[in-house]
């Protein structure tokens, strides 16, 4: 198995003057088509990292319908979602049983032995699977994956360990988006306007400017 997959360089899907050692919108599509296995941080992922309160005292989180359906999609097409995180309360286990999440993971400090374990259950090789993380607790986990993904409003570190940045801010929508674009590159569908960030699509934009110039 390879447990720590090739990595020269940082990814963002944000950036659209990103630096030229970015890889190629080919490449990106690639490491999504690739996808067996999702693991997902909860704090700042599936969550929007906000501490509420009720009167009584009681911790609540709040999590996106969206993100929740998208890991639903994953599941029906045969890719697992697994949740790891520092945390342990009643309230995320009630979400994983309600998503149908067997692999969750509470009071994990250190990620890393955990994402490894998973990729051995779930027979896959690490750059099979996809870790999506927001603070410096994840950044081992998603330097042994394939695909580490960032969510925008993650801290400048985990950016620059990840090989896509999503456009939306944890627990808005940004699991749904990658789930999103795993299933689109399993078709065939997804295109160079879904990673503005990389090189090829740069290059893209710089021809259609000039075209438009020349005529």
């Amino acid at each position: 198995m390879d447990t720590r997959p090739g990595r020269s360089h940082a990814v963002t899907g944000l950036d659209a003057r990103a630096s030229f050692r970015v890889p190629s919108a080919a490449m990106l599509a690639r490491r999504f088509r690739e996808v067996r296995l999702l693991i997902v941080d909860v704090d700042g992922v599936l969550t929007d990292a906000g501490m509420y309160y009720s009167e009584g005292g009681d911790e609540l989180k709040k999590f996106n319908t969206r993100d929740g359906h998208g890991i639903k999609l994953l599941e029906a097409e045969g890719i697992p979602t697994a949740i790891v995180t520092r945390e342990r309360t009643e309230i995320v286990s009630r979400r994983a049983r309600k998503l149908g999440i067997k692999d969750l993971y509470q009071g994990v400090f250190d990620k890393l032995p955990v994402v490894r374990s998973l990729a051995d259950q779930h027979e896959i090789d690490a750059r099979q699977a996809c870790y999506i993380g927001d603070d410096l607790g994840d950044l081992e986990a998603m330097g042994f994956v394939g695909l580490p993904v960032a969510v925008r409003d993650a801290v400048p570190e985990i950016k620059r360990t990840a090989r896509y940045v999503t456009r939306r801010r944890g627990g808005e929508g940004a699991v749904r988006e990658v789930c999103d674009l795993i299933l689109a590159a399993r078709t065939g569908s997804l295109g160079l306007r879904a990673f503005p960030g990389t090189l090829s699509a740069f290059f893209h934009r710089r021809v259609r400017s000039s075209l438009r110039r020349v005529w």
